[in-house]
């Protein structure tokens, strides 16, 4: 009886010493042992439990060992909203860190494409960003909010440059306003505002004539021409005539400009009134922006669409070489829309 008590003592002991040493591993695993394969991006909002953010990192397939993961989680009182990067470098006991410390990895915050009203930007903003589209429109739209950088919602895109920024994800609607105009800032070197002084232009008027330029091209090699007929025409006293301006006046709802529309009173309407129009029409790109600053030289004052349809532009002189451009092009419209027919 003795001996078999002694022998249970044993396999107790045996049994306990096993135990420890499963306990140990998995201390040891969840600490030091990378559980992730492949790269993973954890978005946790406000809104969300424990157990459902668990389950969407389980989802993702990219866990070796899953109970490793619940072990830690079970330690979990809250997690931080936020953008994490997981990748296979990561342990599971970082992963809970992580969340719980709100470790957060910034995103790419792209802004490109037409960027024309208010509501662009809100869009754009609110679909990368944790905030809904409708604050950054509320904040964008209003002046009180744009004093802090010293302007009104004319003013409002010569505050921004389209790119992609780095920015936590959480980040509030000023934050990223704040973010954005630091770039701006940036971007305005000495050298630039040198260039745009020599073109006769403060920062904010550079900006204004870009997103016209904008609105006539997207054709990158061709907007230094398109900015130096509209600074010829400034510099001769002459109107800007961009129909862009026009577009801008009805909301950029019109199919073609014609010429009843070139009669609307607002001014931004540039057929209707010297000079330049009180802010941009659209959130210029930076090859606008250096087609101003950097233009070409030439003495045309006048450019029409090619009837090749190639997306470049004639460029005249003369209104009398001007409207044999501008025949010419309409010949091949014409002839375009008949044999659609």
């Amino acid at each position: 009886m003795k001996k078999a008590f002694v022998w249970i003592g044993v396999v107790v002991a045996v049994l306990f010493l096993l135990w420890g040493a499963v306990v140990a591993y998995r201390v040891w695993y969840d600490r030091k042992v990378p559980n992730f394969s492949g790269v993973q991006h954890v978005y946790v909002y406000p809104d969300m439990s424990l157990e459902e953010v668990e389950d969407g990192i389980l989802a993702s397939g990219q866990v070796k060992k899953p109970a490793s993961l619940k072990r830690v989680f079970k330690e979990v009182q809250a997690v931080k909203p936020g953008h994490y990067l997981v990748d296979s470098t990561c342990t599971s006991m970082y992963v809970r860190r992580m969340l719980e410390k709100g470790w957060q990895t910034p995103v790419n915050l792209t802004l490109s494409g037409s960027i024309r009203r208010e509501a662009d930007l809100a869009r754009k903003i609110g679909a990368q960003m944790m905030v809904d589209s409708a604050q950054v429109a509320s904040f964008v739209g209003s002046n009180d909010s744009l004093s802090r950088y010293g302007v009104k919602r004319p003013h409002l895109f010569t505050l921004i440059i389209p790119d992609t920024y780095q920015i936590l994800w959480t980040a509030s609607v000023p934050e990223i306003m704040d973010r954005l105009v630091e770039q701006r800032n940036a971007w305005w070197t000495a050298e630039r505002k040198e260039a745009a002084r020599r073109q006769g232009l403060t920062p904010v008027e550079v900006s204004v004539l870009a997103s016209i330029v904008d609105g006539e091209t997207k054709y990158i090699p061709e907007q230094p021409a398109i900015a130096a007929v509209y600074l010829n025409r400034l510099r001769t006293g002459m109107k800007l005539q961009a129909d862009p301006t026009v577009a801008y006046c009805f909301d950029y709802k019109l199919n073609r400009v014609l010429k009843s529309h070139l009669l609307v009173d607002s001014p931004y309407n540039t057929y209707k009134y010297m000079g330049l129009p009180p802010g941009p029409i659209s959130c210029p790109p930076k090859s606008c922006l250096e087609a101003v600053l950097h233009p070409d030289s030439h003495n045309y004052i006048f450019f029409c669409a090619d009837p090749a349809f190639n997306g470049t532009h004639r460029f005249a002189s003369s209104y009398a070489e001007h409207l044999a451009n501008a025949r010419a092009f309409q010949r091949a419209l014409t002839e375009r829309q008949r044999t659609k027919k």
